[in-house]
């Protein structure tokens, strides 16, 4: 046998059940994990092509690109057999009521972004999951670790791994849980029997996130981007402080209206437990003279772990100016 040949993909899954590797996920801290069988999402896929035909993704161009990878993960990843999919807890108990935020930063700060880029912290802990998954079954070198950072639709591999739905705020609400939670997921190249059964939408006639938008931009299970703070306060390219029908409604970065009324969170969502996404100190002492006589050597400095290095120092500027 040529040397460089691997056991195949479909032999490997024998060597450790999906129940294994959930109470491995579980014991490395993620909250929640399921496995699915890699599969192209049809269903999922006619949905998002609705929304970019309507032009929800506004500047978000990217998510035009890749679109058949996106649907279908072996053509990412083409020895994909099945996927992990974990969630892990950012919820934050409330930093600051109004008036606080208007005297210190004049506005809000999404929960997810008070600790360290999650993008690190799942993939480190994505990794760790991997190594042990080859412990048992020996290496893999076409497993990927994927975190928001690759055409991954993972909210649809969440719900296709049993771990909760899809609300009308598009989020993904965890039973019992709620929907503050990062998603992370992991392709392997192994036969493994999906975890689940998919949860079924369980939003009945509830409708306080779309009543608690305070642009508009939800409608039931869709979210038009050109009008979601969270787009405008980080994605969107152009300043905002001249434009007069801008009203960020004291959001600085992103927005948590529509996940802050959920009733899954109100009476389901607890305070995390990862250390890294604890509150920063710099983050809870931020004012906003501190980031108006910032530069942006000192700002990228300051928040080089920080998920405000997403928007940018400008960007980041330019939203407190405004808000």
């Amino acid at each position: 046998m040529n040397k460089k040949c691997f056991i195949p993909p479909t032999t490997l899954g024998f060597m450790i059940t999906s129940n294994e590797i959930i109470q491995i996920a579980l014991s490395l801290g993620f909250d929640s994990c399921g496995i699915a069988s890699a599969e192209c999402l049809n269903d999922e896929a006619e949905h998002v092509e609705n929304w970019l035909s309507s032009h929800f993704n506004a500047e978000m161009d990217y998510l035009e690109r890749n679109r058949e990878k996106r649907y279908d993960p072996r053509l990412l990843v083409p020895e994909t057999k099945s996927i992990v999919c974990v969630a892990l807890n950012y919820f934050q108990e409330r930093i600051a009521d109004d008036s606080e935020c208007k005297e210190k930063l004049m506005g809000r700060i999404s929960k997810y972004a008070y600790g360290e880029d999650y993008h690190k912290v799942l993939k480190d802990k994505l990794f760790v999951l991997k190594k042990k998954i080859e412990e048992k079954v020996g290496e893999m070198k076409t497993a990927r670790v994927f975190c928001d950072s690759a055409p991954v639709l993972e909210r649809a591999w969440a719900v296709r791994a049993g771990l909760g739905f899809i609300g009308k705020n598009t989020s993904l609400i965890i039973p019992g849980k709620g929907s503050f939670f990062f998603i992370g997921t992991l392709f392997l190249p192994l036969t493994l029997e999906p975890s689940a059964s998919v949860f079924t939408n369980r939003c009945g006639t509830c409708t306080r996130c779309i009543e608690a938008c305070p642009t508009k931009a939800l409608s039931p299970f869709t979210v038009d981007a050109r009008k979601c703070i969270s787009f405008v306060t980080i994605e969107r390219k152009s300043f905002l402080k001249n434009d007069e029908d801008i009203d960020l409604h004291g959001c600085v970065f992103g927005c948590d209206k529509c996940q802050d009324v959920c009733p899954y969170n109100l009476k389901f969502a607890i305070v995390t437990t990862e250390k890294h996404f604890k509150p920063l100190e710099k983050m809870l002492s931020l004012t906003k003279n501190d980031v108006v006589s910032m530069d942006k050597v000192t700002f990228e400095k300051e928040f080089s772990d920080s998920p405000l290095m997403r928007a940018g120092f400008e960007k980041f500027k330019d939203n407190v100016m405004t808000c």
